[in-house]
């Protein structure tokens, strides 16, 4: 899982390299295109597009029925059924694109989010590290501490939940930069890149997680744990990114999704797909 989540997330470290020092919305809306143009091409190679063309113009026909024939009610009766049965059979036009596209989909989402879901810490930004332990193990018979790191200083000493598997620390952000936290347990040592005052558009790991094929689809952003560690996970809480637009401030996820149906219907037309 690592080998695919590493190379796909290589793919679009290439494609933000460009926009790196610029405002995330230039990434954003380069990204929003090229899924536009890759709904298009899927919408236009795996769909019947003479079928939704036939489709399409049988509901404005029966539309125009309805206009024509408002007063008489079995007519415009008629029209509204033949309506709901065209739009029946347009959705089954859809449902093969649409299956196509929801799990490359669900992969650049996954991505997105770590290039659009966080803000890097800022020097003398508090945060917390939350280590999270497999079921088998209790955090009071184990002996587990950060390392200095010339990037942040740890404010507070390991705090124990028992009931939750789960330790806790409290870092604050003292120099520009990518760290790797260094935590021991007992006598193994395991790594987490912490990012502070890093550019606008830049790529953050929330979590490190232990070899989990669900696990490491979620959070892809770091090599995973060794199945071995005692640890399930160790994560940062990043304070978390939005998109501002004239004052409002918005999820990545629907600004992407509205720019993404945007582009596609603004070039439906110019490369010729029936949607």
């Amino acid at each position: 899982m690592w080998f695919f989540n590493y190379s796909w997330g290589k793919i679009f470290e290439f494609i933000f390299f460009p926009f790196r020092h610029l405002n995330p919305w230039w990434g954003m809306i380069f990204i929003s295109l090229l899924t536009g143009l890759f709904m298009l091409a899927v919408f236009k190679y795996t769909s019947n597009q003479k079928g939704i063309s036939q489709v399409k113009n049988k509901i404005k026909a029966h539309l125009l029925e309805i206009r024509l024939f408002k007063d008489n009610f079995a007519l415009s009766l008629k029209a509204q059924g033949n309506i709901l049965r065209y739009n029946l059979k347009y959705i089954s036009y859809s449902f093969k694109p649409m299956l196509v596209m929801i799990i490359p989909l669900i992969l650049i989402l996954i991505q997105l989010n770590l290039w659009f879901g966080y803000h890097s810490l800022e020097p003398g930004q508090k945060a917390i590290v939350k280590v999270k332990l497999k079921k088998e193990y209790n955090p009071l018979d184990l002996k587990l501490k950060i390392d200095p790191s010339p990037g942040f200083r740890v404010d507070s000493p390991p705090l124990r939940i028992e009931e939750e598997k789960e330790v806790n620390w409290r870092i604050q952000a003292k120099k520009k930069g990518i760290y790797s936290l260094v935590i021991k347990v007992d006598n193994q040592s395991y790594q987490k890149n912490v990012a502070i005052s890093q550019n606008s558009l830049t790529k953050i790991s929330p979590a490190k997680v232990n070899k989990n094929f669900w696990a490491e689809l979620l959070y892809p952003g770091e090599q995973p744990l060794s199945s071995d560690s005692p640890l399930e996970s160790i994560e940062i809480t990043y304070s978390s990114k939005k998109m501002n637009l004239f004052g409002l401030h918005l999820h990545w996820l629907i600004v992407y999704f509205v720019l993404s149906i945007i582009f596609g219907f603004g070039l439906k037309g110019f490369l010729k797909v029936q949607i």
